[in-house]
């Protein structure tokens, strides 16, 4: 049930992400349910990479994360969305980012909008 929970947060926050910022788009939706489905498979998409590939990022980029104070987790976390993107985009659906400082940009959005969400959200605290 966690899981499901997480993907409907994170499928929240990439569509007021997208909202917010014009170079941050959802492609490949006709009407209104089919970008309700983009949006919540690009979510799974997302908490996937975000679960098998930002662990071995950050673990590689500690001295980095120390060098900057923590400020590097930003960094990191666009690239997740960019990687997100990339692959969501080899189908006829997914997410369109038009340069870094839009994927940085959203990385934040979509950072505080989870937080906020799973603060108030009842469910599992792990």
């Amino acid at each position: 049930m966690s899981f499901v929970v997480r993907v409907l947060i994170n499928g929240v926050a990439i569509w007021l992400a997208t909202l917010v910022l014009s170079g941050l788009t959802i492609v490949g939706a006709d009407s209104n349910l089919e970008q309700v489905a983009i949006i919540l498979l690009i979510a799974l998409v997302f908490g996937i990479v975000n679960a098998v590939v930002k662990p071995i990022v950050a673990f590689l980029s500690i001295p980095l994360y120390i060098l900057t104070l923590g400020l590097f987790t930003l960094v990191v976390n666009a690239l997740m969305l960019m990687l997100t993107a990339w692959i969501t985009e080899q189908t006829s659906w997914g997410l369109r980012i038009d340069n870094f400082g839009t994927a940085v940009l959203g990385a934040l959005i979509i950072s505080i909008v989870s937080f906020v969400l799973s603060v108030i959200v009842p469910g599992d605290r792990d």
